[in-house]
């Protein structure tokens, strides 16, 4: 069960980044500089669960 849990998260954080560069890449086109600022935040949000998909993997082998 919590081998789920943590890709649940890597899943998570992935969506988030993809989320993340299409709207920065949307916003870049429409020069909407609000949409490419969420762009940007979402995919750092997406690399921090990333990051505590990893953290999680290496505390729990």
């Amino acid at each position: 069960m919590k081998e789920i849990e943590m890709d649940k998260e890597h899943v998570k954080g992935a969506a988030k980044k993809a989320e993340g560069e299409i709207k920065e890449t949307v916003g870049e086109m429409t020069d909407n500089k609000k949409m490419q600022a969420e762009g940007k935040m979402d995919k750092a949000e997406g690399e921090v669960r990333d990051t505590a998909g990893d953290v999680k993997d290496a505390t729990t082998k």
